[in-house]
């Protein structure tokens, strides 16, 4: 396991989760993420993240939601647990993400090379 990869790890224990609306995909847009993250994902072909990309959607968004939704890089994990990135129907955690830990995942996005999902 890659020092990232133990990082990754941390961090996600960190995010609060909670219930979305169900059937909602508002936060679903084409996000960047670390490689290391990526490299957790199935790979599509460039066909599948341009026709994604046209739609202003993640191309791990399925009909039926998130496709890779237990391995969902950090930035989707952060979507309605900071004021940063609120949920547009108000769902949240019943305490948002401590900014310590917002801050720490921050640094860590700074520190990778980021690639569009």
């Amino acid at each position: 396991m890659t020092r990232n990869s133990r990082k990754i790890r941390l961090l996600r224990q960190h995010i609060p989760a909670f219930d979305c609306v169900p059937g909602c995909h508002d936060c679903c847009g084409p996000v960047t993420t670390s490689p290391e993250e990526m490299a957790r994902l199935p790979v599509k072909s460039i066909a599948q993240h341009d026709a994604a990309l046209v739609e202003l959607n993640c191309v791990y968004l399925g009909e039926n939601g998130c496709e890779v939704y237990a391995e969902r890089p950090l930035i989707c994990r952060l979507f309605g647990t900071t004021p940063k990135l609120a949920c547009p129907h108000g769902k949240r955690p019943e305490v948002m993400i401590d900014p310590v830990w917002e801050q720490q995942i921050e640094l860590y996005a700074m520190s990778t090379r980021q690639v569009l999902v």
